[in-house]
């Protein structure tokens, strides 16, 4: 029996519909949330695809303001006890619609929070961009990134049915285990409530929507 939950959500910028970039966040999901599991601890698991919000993504960009999706994927994100980000890699670095999302989150929203970085491309020339561009960009953003990133190349997926040996099947075993055992040492991110403090109505009309 389960004695909590954790929250997993999982950022996918994968372009196609299937993409190997989705194939391999399902893969580290499975093992986070097995070793999850193994730890007494409910996952509770939810997927932004990001080519779902690419529209809303530039329009936030252009007018500061996300359409209701869009934020409900970023305080998703923000509210989430761990943290899958996955990529493909494009000129040895991250996806410009992986940039955008993680350009509209906030400086300190992720401070603390529990990430396993995750990238797929052509070629294993391009797995060197999960230290030189991914790291660092949640470095800036405060997150805990685990020591395992995962890459995956076009030949390291074998067959039809994908990757069910090898290396990959192990460092995918690793980084999902190192994430599960992040997310339990970590308290539980507890969701706040957005009616919890309202903006009292003159306050409103005076044009300020900080509650005093």
């Amino acid at each position: 029996m389960t004695e909590a939950k954790r929250s997993l959500v999982v950022v996918s910028a994968g372009l196609g519909q299937p993409s190997s970039t989705r194939l391999l966040t399902d893969r580290l999901a499975a093992a986070t949330e097995r070793h999850l599991l193994e730890a007494g601890l409910e996952p509770a698991t939810e997927v932004v695809e990001l080519r779902e919000h690419a529209q809303d993504l530039m329009n936030h960009l252009l007018t500061g303001f996300p359409s209701p999706s869009l934020q409900a994927a970023i305080d998703a994100v923000l509210s989430a006890d761990g943290l899958i980000a996955a990529t493909p890699i494009f000129s040895a670095s991250y996806s410009s619609l992986f940039k955008m999302f993680f350009d509209v989150i906030e400086r300190d929203g992720l401070a603390g929070t529990p990430v396993l970085v995750a990238a797929t491309g052509g070629t294993a020339r391009h797995s060197l961009a999960l230290d030189h561009a991914m790291r660092p960009l949640f470095a800036y953003l405060n997150a805990s990134v685990v020591p395992t990133g995962v890459y995956a190349a076009s030949e390291d997926w074998g067959g039809p049915g994908g990757a069910t040996e090898g290396r990959l099947v192990t460092r995918i075993d690793r980084a999902g285990r190192e994430l599960a055992l992040a997310m339990t040492l970590r308290e539980p991110h507890a969701r706040p409530d957005p009616y919890a403090n309202p903006v009292p109505f003159e306050q409103l009309l005076r044009g300020t929507s900080t509650p005093e």
